[in-house]
């Protein structure tokens, strides 16, 4: 695979660390997302949390560190990082709310589709060549995500507004391959925590105006329901979202969405630890598959890279 633009000056296997931590991070999300829906936490509040608080701690470090750096951003690159902040709010907004319009299967399967709409952006608009087991592995790792999407009992049930709820998660998709787009072409020149500061800022910014627009009120919950979005703050969104942004560097969009693809796989192990969640076959099938193409995307592009 070659890419333009491609930086050389940190090691592949450091690379992979990073993206492997916030896979690993990610995967959080969805357990402290149910914790806190469980203490009564609205999904769209829970959304806007997550990137309030990591924006918040970032603001002073960003600052102090990267003054020079932000004030010397051109149009172009302010433009397309809050471009990015744009896409990443919608994305949470979207995806979420999908839920409640049709079922896990549907929304699922449309979100996954965002490896495929990237590798077609990157082709078509970056001019990327990718290897064949790399595509490979793109089509093998979705089909694992809609394999663990079915519903044990072979039922489909597409919920109580599926025309919706679909184009919602969709929407869900298309919009976190254009942020995931926006920081491979940004993060080659641009430096991690000022791009991350402006995108999450911004997209903070979005959702709190819907929130505010839904009138969904920010007091009154639980100590424990404040705890469970700052955890979500902390980790899947600063550690998380962070480390993808900083691969981004080395990786392109495309690789990056495809181990990407590793988080409900590892949500499921953790849940069980939690919530003593048994995944079903399927589930176990999917989750198999899903790690045969991941395994074939990296092997491809350890062997482009070397």
């Amino acid at each position: 695979m070659t890419y333009p633009e491609t930086d050389s000056r940190q090691t592949p296997v450091q690379a992979y660390i990073l993206l492997a931590t916030g896979v690993a991070a990610v995967s959080l999300a969805a357990i402290f997302i149910k914790l806190a829906q469980a203490q009564g936490l609205p999904s769209l509040l829970i959304a806007a949390a997550r990137l309030v608080i990591a924006s918040v701690i970032l603001t002073p470090i960003t600052l102090r560190r990267h003054l020079a750096d932000i004030r010397g951003l051109n149009r172009r690159e302010i433009m397309l990082a809050l471009l990015a902040g744009l896409f990443l709010a919608l994305h949470f907004a979207t995806w979420i709310l999908s839920f409640e319009y049709t079922t896990v299967l549907v929304s699922v399967v449309l979100v996954t589709t965002s490896p495929l709409w990237i590798a077609i952006a990157e082709v078509t608009l970056l001019r990327a060549h990718f290897g064949r087991l790399l595509i490979v592995g793109l089509m093998v790792g979705m089909a694992g995500s809609v394999i663990v999407a079915i519903p044990p009992d072979g039922s489909l049930n597409l919920g109580n507004e599926p025309l919706i709820g679909s184009g919602l998660a969709l929407v869900g998709g298309i919009t976190v391959a254009a942020y995931l787009l926006i920081g491979r072409s940004l993060r080659t020149t641009l430096p991690l925590l000022p791009y991350i500061w402006l995108v999450y800022t911004f997209a903070a910014l979005i959702l709190l105006i819907l929130v505010g627009l839904s009138g969904i009120a920010i007091g009154g919950y639980t100590t424990e329901g404040y705890v469970w979005m700052l955890a979500l703050g902390l980790i899947p969104q600063l550690i998380g979202h962070s480390s993808f942004n900083y691969a981004l560097r080395y990786f392109s969009a495309t690789y990056t969405s495809i181990a990407i693809e590793l988080e409900p796989v590892l949500s499921a192990i953790i849940a069980y630890f939690v919530f003593n969640e048994i995944p079903n076959g399927l589930q176990v099938l999917g989750s198999v598959v899903i790690l045969a193409g991941v395994t074939m995307a990296s092997l491809e592009q350890a062997r482009s890279s070397a």
